[in-house]
């Protein structure tokens, strides 16, 4: 037994809070602000976060996202880098509705969606193209870590589980077997003799090791 060897990790932090999301509402690329109760959950996490000794911050250029990276970046002193590739998918016609009227309007596709069928939801993004854009730009950022360092990546749920599922070879179809994130909680994945392992997912708590017979 031994425990996690040391490599480059990823931390996929997801934003805090919003009004959009405490009514339910689909946000997408919408530009939607923290609330008061958002940046308080983003400076919690980022005096975490920061005893992880991130080397690098990348962040979707939302003001969601980049608001809540800038509290991390204010406790570790390191710039953000802001890539629009790191955005929420885009939903066309479903932004800016809640799920109750996505459910009563657009049930069918919504449905598919859930089946894990490819679904342009909304007449948006499907959700391979998310990963298209995402993951190589978390890809790039890795590229230029330490051998042993620590990328955190400030984005969207959507966008994030899509990230995950690309990076550790999930099928398409089964990413929505990775549940979503609360606000402000994250996924870490760590470099592995055989590419990418999720060593924590919805976590707000620090990454324990691993001791046991599967490491």
């Amino acid at each position: 037994m031994s425990s996690e060897p040391a490599g480059r990790r990823v931390v996929l932090w997801r934003h805090g809070q919003t009004a959009w999301n405490l009514e339910r509402r689909f946000q997408g690329t919408t530009d939607i602000a923290l609330t008061a109760e958002g940046v308080a959950q983003a400076r919690r996490a980022a005096a975490l976060l920061a005893r992880l000794r991130p080397d690098a911050i990348l962040s979707s250029d939302l003001c969601r996202t980049a608001d809540t990276a800038a509290e991390l970046a204010s406790v570790t002193g390191l710039e953000v880098t802001h890539d629009e590739a790191l955005r929420e998918t885009y939903a066309g016609v479903w932004q800016g509705l809640t799920h109750d009227e996505i459910l009563e309007k657009y049930g069918e596709q919504y449905a598919a969606w859930k089946r894990g069928e490819p679904v342009r939801r909304g007449g948006g993004e499907l959700e391979t193209e998310v990963a298209d854009r995402a993951a190589p730009a978390v890809e790039r950022a890795v590229s230029r870590l330490p051998e042993d360092g620590t990328l955190i990546v400030v984005s969207h749920g959507g966008t994030i589980r899509t990230t995950i599922g690309r990076m550790i070879g999930l099928a398409p179809g089964s990413w929505e077997a990775l549940g979503g994130l609360a606000n402000c909680s994250w996924s870490v994945l760590g470099e592995h003799e055989r590419g990418w392992r999720l060593l924590e997912h919805n976590a707000g708590s620090l990454p324990e090791p691993v001791i046991g017979d599967d490491t």
